[in-house]
């Protein structure tokens, strides 16, 4: 079989992956894109499986990270089909006596909603926002830039202040309980901040969920939780466009089985097929950490102190996901479900502190927290006239053996919950399929187990210590090859910097400084690593 041979391949074709071959192609380099599905776009896809006429998103779904994101926006995906479209509203936290805290399009609005419970909540939200507003470009810049943001955090720091500065730090390290307990008297807020956190696996009770929270809030409020009008397929699809038209190639059904790696250096890699494709310049990887050190290379061109450290990589919670075909809009109770995109329901302020408990313990929550999501609210044209294309997913622990009996448990646990907010539900639905986290792993070899941010977001495995301590970079300690999946730093969510970071590096180790780039990130690999048992 003949060899191929071309600049860079990359790994995977998920978002980052993408975004990192678009950036090499955009620096005039061949590039090759080799994924093991039948498609393209990793966890962003969609398809017709509750119902035909129903387009349901796979995976992920609203986009508030990619909206925000620098690397996304410097792309113009506009220029190849994508086109963002918004629900009314943003989002809603429902709760079963009938109120709920609602994120407006207009922070005026959101403002005037948690004024009803309690006196003072508006203008704490306004003043967060205000805040946010005035950090947001360094701060986005600070967190999508490879670590650490020399740059970005100046810029930072410059508007912020000495004072200012501190208090960001302790934002990143606080309980988002206890940052919706300093900012609001009432429930809305910490409803609001909370239910965001939520989005990741960090314990409401534990140092760092505040800053998911917010983060998120704050980018609801600001650009929304858009979507990608024809489904969140059509993202991957204007990627795939854009890196076709500068010249750069995708090849489905081409799983990478194995990376060269001569004297440290890594010079190609293995399909399973049999092909072996040569590099002249990188391999960038859009797979997990695991998968990467642990399958596509051999050990023994590894420091033996990293595949030990591997022993210790944590996975995000797994995800269980239900979509739906109903004829109708959902029968929400509360008026502030109607039109909003996202809906958080199945708990209130306590319950989730007991959703996080029983994940931690092994335990399957009996009353779960959903993330709800109204996609034909947000884009008419994911469904017909007056019906619904819904899903909901929610976090479960690992360890569970997803029988048929405990698949329809758990689909019975969630349609409970959506019926004590929505009654009427289970009559509007016309057509059903259920992802359990063992069907999300087969649809997609990167959501290991159903875990689908690339490792856990707790403060542990974040920075420098992502996503084993090392640089907090996308090099590793394999010459050429870079790290561009959710696994690197700043982790998880459509928002493309692993990839992009990996490009960057990628183009900086083959630019005029290249020679001593590799020869630094060498020495601090080695120092970082080095193994005085020497086993």
């Amino acid at each position: 079989m003949a060899v191929r041979t071309v600049d860079a391949v990359v790994i995977g074709a998920g978002p980052n992956g993408l975004v990192a071959a678009n950036a090499l192609v955009d620096a005039g380099w061949d590039v090759l894109v080799l994924e093991a599905q039948d498609a393209p776009g990793g966890a962003v896809r969609t398809a017709e499986v509750a119902a035909p006429g129903f387009r349901t998103d796979l995976f992920s779904a609203f986009y508030p990270l990619a909206a925000g994101s620098p690397v996304i926006r410097g792309l113009h995906l506009e220029d190849h089909g994508l086109r963002w479209v918004h629900a009314p509203r943003v989002l809603a936290h429902v709760l079963d006596d009938g109120r709920a805290a609602v994120l407006n399009r207009r922070a005026e609005d959101t403002a005037a909603n948690l004024e009803t419970f309690a006196p003072g909540d508006g203008d704490a939200w306004l003043g967060m926002v205000e805040e946010w507003q005035r950090i947001r470009d360094p701060l986005l810049d600070a967190l999508f830039t490879p670590f650490p943001p020399v740059v970005s955090a100046v810029r930072l720091l410059r508007r912020l202040g000495v004072a200012g500065g501190v208090d960001l730090a302790r934002l990143a390290l606080l309980p988002v309980r206890r940052l919706a307990d300093e900012s609001f008297r009432g429930d809305g807020g910490g409803l609001l901040l909370t239910g965001n956190a939520m989005h990741a696996d960090v314990p409401p009770d534990a140092a760092g969920s505040g800053v998911f929270g917010w983060l998120l809030a704050m980018l609801g409020q600001d650009v929304g939780f858009p979507v990608p009008e024809g489904g969140a397929g059509v993202l991957a699809d204007a990627l795939v466009a854009r890196l076709v038209a500068g010249g750069g190639r995708v090849e489905t059904n081409a799983r990478v089985d194995r990376v060269h790696v001569v004297g440290r250096r890594a010079v190609g890699v293995r399909t399973a097929g049999g092909e072996h494709v040569r590099v002249r310049r990188a391999v960038l990887a859009d797979v997990t950490a695991p998968v990467l050190y642990r399958q596509l290379i051999e050990p023994s061109a590894l420091p033996s102190r990293l595949v030990r450290d591997l022993d210790r990589f944590q996975w995000d919670h797994p995800t269980f996901k239900v979509n739906w075909a109903l004829d109708r809009p959902v029968p929400w109770s509360s008026e502030g479900g109607h039109g909003a995109g996202t809906v958080h329901l199945g708990v209130d302020t306590a319950g989730f502190v007991d959703v996080a408990a029983q994940l931690s313990t092994g335990v399957i929550p009996p009353r779960p927290f959903l993330l709800f999501g109204q996609m034909t609210t947000a884009d008419p044209s994911r469904s017909p006239a007056g019906t619904e294309s819904a899903w909901a997913y929610t976090h479960v622990p690992h360890g569970v053996r997803w029988t048929d009996a405990e698949v329809a448990a758990e689909v019975d646990r969630m349609e409970q919950a959506i019926a004590r907010v929505a009654p009427g539900f289970a009559d509007a639905v016309v057509g059903r399929h259920v992802q359990s986290p063992a069907d999300l792993e087969a649809a997609d070899g990167s959501l290991m187990g159903g875990a689908v941010n690339g490792g856990t977001s707790a403060v542990h495995q974040q920075l420098f210590l992502r996503p084993t301590p090392g640089l907090g970079r996308p090099e590793t300690p394999v010459d050429g090859l870079f790290l561009a999946s959710a696994s690197a730093h700043p982790g998880g969510g459509v928002h493309g910097a692993p990839g992009w970071n990996a490009a960057r590096a990628a183009l900086g180790a083959s630019g005029p400084t290249g020679a001593a780039r590799r020869l630094l990130a060498r020495t601090v690999w080695d120092r970082l690593l080095h193994d005085p048992a020497g086993s």
